[in-house]
């Protein structure tokens, strides 16, 4: 736990909101009685992913302050951070596990200390503590059952990956952190040093190229997700993020997230919802 004053508050804010993600956060789909509870959980994952991704603070202050925020949570610290305060009496509330909150803090602790990533096992397993926790999180304040777990697991996982693709750059220029996994980059010929460029190398493009080959293997088990989940309003918000995750992919397929930022557009946001139509009848 740090040191100083427990009402000092740890908490930064980079600018974002719910409105700067590619993918629906607590949108109008989800039932009105849980969205105070989602925005929530948001909210403190984004407070801690602000600090670990701070181009100011210093790493120790960076591991204190995600400390600071476990603490609150957990009751173990009255206050010095309101979002992780506000998330502890949602949790007392839903009756929903704080292991979805702290699963997250090991993966921005992860994101202080660990800088280049060596295969694909170990950004699957950053995965598993980076985004796993969100989808499990809002299907467990659903009520739904365990067996929307693993495809959610996939759907996670496959958001996170295109997310790297996407700001493989902007992660490298502002804060020296690559996920590309560096036996990829070997075995095509390419190196880090390569993401600094202004367009994609022709071994980048076979390393982007790989890595959405396995997206789309996680894509195909996600679609599962829908099918098992019991509340219709979620069931058409989970179709629809799968519908999005498919589309992002293809695009990266197709652009070079290099040269410019690779993203969803509107018309990708209709389509994705008429496609999940299907999933209520």
């Amino acid at each position: 736990m740090s040191e100083g004053p427990t009402n000092e508050n740890v908490e930064i804010w980079s600018g974002k909101d719910r409105g700067d993600e590619n993918f629906p956060v607590g949108s109008a789909l989800i039932r009105a009685d849980l969205r105070a509870h989602i925005h929530a959980y948001y909210a403190f994952a984004r407070n801690a992913d602000d600090i670990s991704d701070s181009g100011t603070l210093a790493p120790a202050d960076k591991l204190a302050r995600l400390d600071a925020m476990e603490d609150v949570l957990l009751g173990r610290r009255a206050d010095g951070s309101p979002s992780a305060a506000r998330l502890r009496q949602s949790l007392a509330e839903t009756g929903v596990s704080p292991v979805h909150a702290t699963d997250l803090l090991i993966a921005f602790r992860r994101d202080v200390t660990k800088l280049r990533y060596e295969n694909w096992d170990e950004l699957y397993d950053y995965c598993r503590y980076s985004a796993m926790p969100v989808g499990r999180y809002v299907l467990d304040v659903h009520g739904e059952a365990a067996a929307t777990h693993a495809p959610s697991d996939a759907l996670c996982a496959a958001l996170q990956v295109l997310n790297h693709i996407q700001d493989c750059a902007k992660d490298l220029a502002a804060l020296d952190r690559c996920y590309l996994p560096r036996d990829l980059l070997a075995r095509f010929g390419a190196s880090v040093e390569d993401v600094r460029g202004s367009a994609e190398t022709p071994g980048l493009r076979r390393v982007f190229d790989t890595l959405l080959a396995r997206v789309d293997t996680l894509n195909r088990e996600a679609i599962e997700l829908p099918r098992r989940t019991r509340s219709r309003r979620l069931r058409l918000e989970t179709a629809v993020i799968v519908g999005l995750a498919n589309r992002l992919t293809r695009r990266l397929k197709r652009g070079d997230p290099l040269a410019t930022r690779v993203k969803l557009t509107k018309g990708d946001g209709v389509g994705s919802l008429i496609a999940a139509l299907r999933f209520l009848l």
